[in-house]
This record gives C-alpha cells, sequence and structure tokens, in this order.
C-alpha cells in the first residue's frame, strides 16, 4: 500500500511552502514519524516527519520548489514492493555552521555530534519541543547550555530555541543529569520532538563510544565555531586562562562601547554566563577612585574674577564599534523582518500624513500625578499609554484605520476589536507584540500591559500568540529622540502610527487680545496607511482626531 505525503498547513496565513532539503532519498527506508524532509515558509522552518513506515518509492518535489499546503510531496510504500539492495548507503558529509533557520549549504542532512557519555536505552526523561505558538509548528537549537554529564535542577535552563517569532530557554522539567543530547546545536526539529534526556547519572554509560576522546578535566561551554567567530569578528571565550563563559556578540559590542572590561564583571546568568543586563549594572557603579600620591602644598593661585560662561566639558571621542568593516551572515530575525518590510511595501499603496499636536495640557498632567500613579500602579508613566488611548478610541470612530483588505476574494474586514501592537526596540531588532482587546483598557490597564510587554519581549520571555493578531501598530520612535517618520504597515494591517520626541518650541497662541507667543509642548503624529482602502480626508480626520483627544488632556490616571 502506497502512502502520499503531502504539504501539510503551517499556518493560519500560510498558503505554500519551499522544500528545501531531502533528508531521505529514493529507496531509502523510513519509520513513522521519521523526518522526511525540510520545508521553510516565511514563518517557520520545519521538518515534514514519514506518515507511515516502508520505502520512500518516488520524491515528487524536489529542493528548492515551491508548492501550495496540501500539494503531494512524496509516495511512501511497503518495502516489499522495493528491490533488496546490500549495498551500504553513503556516510553524510561532515555537517557545516550555518545560521539557525538558514539552509544548509549540503543536500546530506548533518550528522548529530556524538557526546563522550551515552545514555541508557530507556533511562531518564525526555525533554521535548514545547509548543511554542499557535502557528509555530518547529524551533531551532540556537545554544545547550547544559552538556552530557552536567547536573540540573528543575525549571533550570537547558537549552536555548529561536523560531521566527521568539527566542526563549527551554528549562529542565526534572532534576538530574544531562544523559543524552538529541538534537543537534543549529538543528530545527518538530514542535514535540525530543531534544535531550536527564535522568539518574547512573544512566551514564561507564565507557565512551569507540574513537571518543578522553573527556576534558575541567568543563567549559563548548566553543562555537570557527566560521561563526570569523563572520562576526568575535571570540566564544574572553581569552582568560582556562576559558570563560561564552559572551555573545552583542554583550561584548555593549561592553565595548561602554568601556567596561568583562573580565571585571560577574556574570548572573547559567554557568556564569555574562548578559547584558551585567554589563549595564556595571556601568552604573561608580568607578572606584585611585588614592592621589600625597604632593606638598601647592602655593595659592591667584584670585581671579568669576566667570559668567558655563563650565566647558570636554568631548571624549566616540566609542568604535566592532561591527566596523566587519561582514556577518545576516540573522534569522533580520532576515525576516528584512523580508516582511518589502513584502509589505509590494503589497499594499503607503504614504504618510503628519499633524503637530499642542500637548502642553497633557505634559502638565503627566507631571501632576506620575508619582502617584507609580506608587499606586507599580509602572511608570510616560506619554505612550495616553498615546495609545487615544489612538483606540479613533480606531472606534473610524473602523476603515482598524481593517484587513483581502484582494484575492475583494473583500474588507473592519474588525470588532482594537488588538494594539507595540513597537518595541531590542538587541535582536524592532519587534512587535501585541495588546489584545486594548479598547477596553483604561490608562491605568494600558500603561501596565505595555510596560509588561515591552520588558518580557526584550528578555525573550513573550509567547509566540501575544507576537500575531495585530490590527494596528503604534510606533513611538520619539523615544530616541526622532522628531517623527514614516514607518511601514506591518501586513495585513492597513494603518501604523508613529509618534514623536515631545519638545517645547515657541509657539504663536491666537487669543481674544490678539497672537502672543509662548512656550508649549509639541508632538509630530504621523500615519502610515494603505491607500487602496484609506482616503487622505479619512487619515488627515483620524490623526486630528487622536490630536483633539491629547491636547484636551482630559484623562484620569
Amino acid at each position: 500500500m502506497a502512502y502520499s505525503v503531502a504539504m501539510p498547513a503551517l499556518g493560519e496565513s500560510v498558503t505554500e511552502g519551499t522544500v528545501t532539503r531531502w533528508l531521505k532519498n529514493e529507496g531509502d527506508t523510513v519509520e513513522v514519524d521519521e523526518p522526511l524532509v525540510e520545508v521553510s515558509t516565511d514563518k517557520v522552518d520545519t521538518e515534514i516527519p514519514s506518515p507511515a513506515a516502508g520505502v520512500l518509492q518516488r520524491i515528487v518535489v524536489p529542493a528548492d520548489e515551491t508548492v501550495e499546503v496540501g500539494a503531494e510531496l512524496a509516495v511512501i510504500g511497503d518495502p516489499a514492493d522495493q528491490p533488496k539492495a546490500d549495498q551500504p548507503k553513503p556516510t553524510p558529509a561532515p555537517a557545516e555552521f550555518t545560521q539557525p533557520g538558514s539552509r544548509p549549504p549540503s543536500a546530506q542532512p548533518p550528522p548529530r555530534p556524538a557526546a563522550p557519555p551515552t545514555a541508557s536505552a530507556g533511562s531518564g526523561t525526555a525533554v521535548t519541543m514545547p509548543a511554542l505558538g499557535e502557528s509555530v509548528t518547529a524551533g531551532t537549537v540556537t545554544r545547550w547550555l547544559k552538556q552530557v554529564g552536567d547536573t540540573v535542577a528543575v525549571d533550570e535552563p537547558l537549552v536555548e530555541v529561536s523560531t521566527d517569532k521568539v527566542d526563549t530557554e527551554i528549562p529542565s522539567p526534572v532534576a538530574g543529569t544531562v544523559l543524552e543530547i538529541i538534537a543537534a546545536q543549529d538543528e530545527t526539529v518538530a514542535i514535540g520532538a525530543t531534544l535531550a534526556t536527564v535522568g539518574d547519572r547512573d544512566g551514564l554509560s561507564e565507557a565512551p563510544p569507540p574513537g571518543t576522546p578522553d573527556p576534558p578535566q575541567q568543563r567549559t561551554e563548548p566553543e562555537p565555531p570557527a566560521d561563526r567567530a570569523a563572520a562576526s569578528g568575535f571570540s566564544g571565550y574572553d581569552g582568560a586562562a582556562g576559558g570563560s563563559p561564552y559572551v555573545t556578540p552583542l554583550v561584548r559590542k555593549l561592553a565595548s562601547e561602554h568601556g567596561v572590561d568583562l573580565s571585571t564583571v560577574q556574570g548572573t546568568g547559567v554557568g556564569g554566563r555574562i548578559r547584558k543586563q551585567d554589563v549595564l549594572a556595571a556601568v552604573e557603579m561608580p568607578e572606584p577612585q585611585p588614592a592621589a600620591p600625597q604632593q606638598p602644598p601647592a602655593p595659592p593661585a591667584p584670585q581671579q574674577p568669576p566667570s559668567t560662561a558655563a563650565p566647558h566639558s570636554p568631548q571624549l571621542p566616540a566609542a568604535v564599534s566592532e561591527l566596523r568593516g566587519a561582514t556577518e551572515k545576516m540573522s534569522r530575525m533580520r532576515s525576516v523582518i528584512a523580508k516582511r518590510m518589502v513584502e509589505s511595501l509590494q503589497i499594499s499603496a503607503q504614504l504618510t500624513t503628519v499633524v503637530e499636536a499642542d500637548i502642553t495640557r497633557l505634559a502638565r498632567l503627566r507631571d501632576r500625578t506620575k508619582r502617584d500613579f507609580e506608587a499606586r500602579e507599580g509602572v511608570k508613566l510616560s506619554f505612550l499609554p495616553f498615546f495609545a488611548q487615544a489612538t483606540v478610541e479613533a480606531l472606534k470612530q473610524y473602523p476603515k484605520v482598524n481593517a484587513s483588505i483581502d484582494t484575492d476574494k475583494g473583500e474588507i474586514t473592519y474588525h470588532g476589536a482594537e488588538h494594539l501592537g507595540i513597537a518595541v526596540d531590542t538587541e535582536r531588532g524592532l519587534l512587535v507584540p501585541v495588546i489584545h482587546d486594548a479598547g477596553d483598557l483604561n490608562i491605568a490597564g494600558l500603561a501596565r500591559r505595555i510596560a509588561d510587554v515591552a520588558e518580557r519581549t526584550r528578555t525573550n520571555k513573550i509567547t509566540p500568540d501575544e507576537m500575531s493578531g495585530g490590527t494596528f501598530t503604534l510606533s513611538n520612535t520619539g523615544s530616541r529622540g526622532a522628531l517623527f517618520d514614516t514607518p511601514i504597515i506591518l501586513q495585513p494591517q492597513v494603518g501604523i502610527l508613529g509618534t514623536g520626541s515631545v519638545v517645547k518650541r515657541p509657539v504663536v497662541l491666537a487669543g481674544e487680545d490678539g497672537d502672543t507667543i509662548g512656550v508649549r509642548s509639541i508632538i509630530y503624529l504621523a500615519l502610515s496607511y494603505d491607500h487602496r482602502l484609506v482616503d487622505g480626508a479619512d487619515a488627515a480626520r483620524f490623526l486630528n482626531t487622536i490630536k483633539q483627544r491629547l491636547s484636551g488632556a482630559i484623562f484620569e490616571p
């Protein structure tokens, strides 16, 4: 009996996938659920398992070909239907290092590296790839935080895993010893697949497999592959004698920018790993002042008349980034961002309308209430919750801006809720977590939710479901000092609001007795919108509604 292997559904909005690599050749024997082929979409890279045991009789779709969901990929047949062959299968070529999610250079599957100790059959608890979101079917192992033979506690981080939506640490479900590592670094595995085995130390075999070199006396984290160090310009070790915990390029860059000596920083990560927070803490610590050698008292200087000029503080030269002059492979996240931004510009007709808003009253309201608000709610009161509430209120009045277009069906969907995306600047790039049902929240609720999702996004603790489903996006570019920009729409949304920096400027004020000039708090509001649905007049009305709401400053923080 023959079985057809079809392209599975890989997400709600995914309609096709690309075959990146066949893990089996025609004539090979496969088991049920054994990985058969690697498939890539714009959201995920995953392995498709065999639906039945048998022989791969025919490969229908070759590598690098894109087919629709449901299309036949291959045919699995009964082993009895195949001619017997005693020839051994060729040994796959050694694996080459690739970035997580990228296509391996070899057509053969890379072998899993053998660990010095091995696990006894059937011993220990399996650590599996967890569900990482509704539309995520696979994840890529980016780095093992423990090695075979290491002791782990319950919920201690064991391995780092990456998807196109989130990077996260997988904790150990039990306490014990790492008996076996099954999924190698940079390998993409399906949800539910076994990553490692944790159990009793008795489960480790006493003798290493033949050909395995003697393990080192002191266990350290494995050195990253040579080509990774060459590409990024960074080494996996800090050069201390005997080796020290791995330091990521981002941490090294941050330390270089702030002049922090990593050898003096105490790491709080797994195995003493130095994290971004450790470097920032070192920056904030006051430097010890060396004791000045005793000098004979200097004669008193002649009295100088007081100067009215402000003291001049010399500017130190800016630190040169270690990336200057380097070439590196694009990260998985940066590749996804680049692809989606270009696709957005190709899909929709985008333009930007800008208005200027006087939010002096709002600035005064915030200054009066921010201390009590922080004491009561536990979060700081920035301008962003006010911008968010004014935005979701305007979206209720102008549903065209809170909509999506299906050009294939010729339909427009006006959403019945305001799911507000908030652009967050992270080390990996710009990410947009979503505050679902933001239209039901007040200022306090929005402030808490914004602070929460922003913090969890920056620390890689946001869930994939919280990164999807947005109907409109708010980008606070003013937090980095920009007056305004022209943000790109996140598909399938039709609008994104950019809020600029709040600056004080002299402004002409119209009064009953004539015009006067006053110092006011001013902000630019920039709306990028899809001209296929939203007209310029719609955009202007939407922006002016937000402007009036902010200028009036009738809020209850």
